[in-house]
């Protein structure tokens, strides 16, 4: 009885261990990797976007705050 308890546990382990091997392989694969830079680009233009953002609205409180309008800017 100890002898089958022990074989099922075995087999489960080595079960686990199987299914994560295969994940960690094709997280490192070509795809894997592709993914990876992808979720990097996609952050990084989203970052650029939120500082653009913020750039222009502090560049419309600067120039509120200090008087000066856009179309004073074009004309010069």
């Amino acid at each position: 009885m100890k002898r089958i308890i022990w074989m099922g546990i075995g087999v489960a382990i080595g079960v686990i261990a199987f299914r994560k091997v295969t994940e960690a392989q094709s997280a490192l694969g070509p795809e894997g990797l592709n993914r990876a830079v992808g979720r990097l680009t996609d952050g990084l233009y989203d970052f650029a976007d939120a500082v653009r953002g913020g750039m222009q609205e502090r560049e419309s409180e600067l120039r509120s705050a200090l008087g000066i309008e856009v179309e004073d800017i074009v004309r010069r």
